[in-house]
Order: structure tokens, then C-alpha cells, then sequence
């Protein structure tokens, strides 16, 4: 059983981790040349490296990006290549990311690199790996009730039930 994180971007981060939570390959794919040749490319290399049985958190789209249109292709492009492989994967919003890691929704990059460290003693030069490294730790806290602190817990419930934590919201 393998656990994934997949911060899928133009240099998509992706981390493998097995049921111990021990690092089997780090890698961030990119590709050269035009789009959409390129955006297939990255697709096509981050879904390769997916099994059947592998439990895949893949982060939710940025709303706020610049480039919104070139990164939606890239990521439904991996989920439509999931989806049709029959692999199984969780949607993680962004801040749900940074809370599972820091215990906040909106910590910097900078910070989240301390609090990943200092969590899984974990570190790499790029964020796209650091994010996709926590993204592989939410996929094995969900199968493998990992998820140690309060916060992560909270995270973890909101992603297996989505609508509960809509329904806390008061409106009006």
C-alpha cells in the first residue's frame, strides 16, 4: 500500500510514501515545449507513476491563481487520468493543506517549511515537493489514523465528510 501527494502544477510535486510513512521516491516532473504538449507530458508522467491501491491526496485548486486556466488543465487532466485508471484520490484544499502541516489554513511557504520539518523531519528546496509531501502524510493519516494533533483530525473530517463542516458554517 502506497500513500501519494500530488501538487500538481507546471513542476507538479509528487511524494510516495509507504504504509510506515517512509519516503520512497520525491520527484518534481516537469516538461519542455508547447502547450498542450507540455501540459500532456506532466500528466502523463505523474499518472504513470500511480498503482492500482494507492491512496492519492491531490491539492484543490487555487482560486486565486494567475495562470487558473493553464493549472486546470493540468489538474483535471491528472483526475481525468485517475479516474479512468479506477485510482482512487481525496481533494485537498489548499488551506486544509497548510493546516494539517502548521495547525493555520493560511501560513506562508517559508513557514510551512519549518513546521513540515519539525513535524515529519522532513525538507526539500522545493515547495512543490513540500506540499506534495504533506499531501502524501493526508493520505496515510486517512487510511492509517496518523493524523496526531487536533487540527490534522479536524482536517482529516473535513475531507471524509465534507458536507458535516459545510453544515457548521452559520449564514446570515
Amino acid at each position: 500500500m502506497r500513500f501519494i501527494g500530488i501538487d500538481p502544477s507546471t513542476k507538479t510535486g509528487l511524494v510516495i510514501l509507504d504504509r510506515d510513512g517512509n519516503i520512497l521516491d520525491t520527484m518534481e516532473i516537469t516538461a519542455k515545449g508547447e502547450d498542450p504538449a507540455r501540459m500532456a507530458d506532466i500528466i502523463y508522467k505523474t499518472i504513470n507513476n500511480l498503482e492500482q491501491g494507492d491512496l492519492i491526496a491531490i491539492e484543490g485548486f487555487g482560486f486565486a491563481s494567475q495562470s487558473g486556466f493553464l493549472l486546470g488543465g493540468i489538474g483535471w487532466g491528472m483526475r481525468v487520468g485517475m479516474y479512468l485508471g479506477n485510482i482512487q484520490y481525496k481533494e485537498v484544499a489548499p488551506a486544509a493543506l497548510k493546516k494539517f502541516a502548521s495547525g493555520k489554513g493560511n501560513t506562508k511557504k517559508d513557514e510551512l517549511a519549518v513546521h513540515i520539518f519539525k513535524h515529519w523531519g522532513f525538507e526539500s528546496k522545493s515547495d512543490n515537493i513540500r506540499d506534495a509531501f504533506v499531501l502524501a502524510q493526508i493520505a496515510r493519516a486517512i487510511r492509517m489514523s496518523t493524523a496526531n494533533t487536533k487540527y490534522q483530525q479536524e482536517v482529516i473530517q473535513t475531507i471524509l465528510e465534507p458536507s458535516k463542516a459545510k453544515k457548521k458554517t452559520k449564514v446570515g
